[in-house]
């Protein structure tokens, strides 16, 4: 195994992509003392949800109806 092997990016889903990036955000704000954070969703093509994180900058996630 070279060094770059384990710096590859691990396929995951947006459903699971979404909720790693809200924990790490919540847990940054417990480290911190203090985060302000607001998370909308709504139906989009397909029967899709788009999730959308705001948190300083805004992070948008779009998870598949099967995901869920």
């Amino acid at each position: 195994m070279n060094r770059f092997d384990s710096e590859l990016p691990i396929a995951r889903s947006q459903r699971e992509a979404m909720l790693a990036h809200l924990e790490e955000i919540i847990l940054d704000g417990l480290r911190h003392g203090f985060f302000d954070c607001q998370v909308t969703c709504e139906l989009v093509n397909e029967r899709k949800r788009r999730v959308v994180i705001k948190a300083g900058k805004s992070h948008q996630f779009t998870i598949r109806e099967e995901d869920l």
